[in-house]
């Protein structure tokens, strides 16, 4: 499973998950965790379809599809849930 993560500095929402993603990073390293910026990776923006809110985060199976996409802010906690929901898909 990879994850996809659109971020930028002017993000609050993405401020605030900064120590969420450290956390995660930490517990799942058999997960890739691939980072774009909304104002640098203007490709992957429409690559993904991504809109100005933030963050958006996109799980991706190991076929390499999208499987769940997240928008906005959230807890640690509900991104674990999401992450082992995808995880027994």
């Amino acid at each position: 499973m990879k994850i996809i993560k659109f971020g930028a500095i002017w993000c609050p929402g993405c401020l605030v998950m900064r120590n969420t993603w450290l956390n995660i990073r930490g517990k799942y390293k058999d997960i890739e965790i691939v980072d774009y910026d909304y104002d640098n990776d203007k490709d992957r923006l429409i690559e993904y379809s991504i809109e100005k809110k933030l963050p958006v985060i996109i799980f991706i199976d190991k076929d390499n599809n999208e499987v769940k996409r997240l928008v906005g802010e959230q807890s640690e906690k509900d991104l674990e849930k999401e992450i082992l929901e995808v995880i027994d898909l």
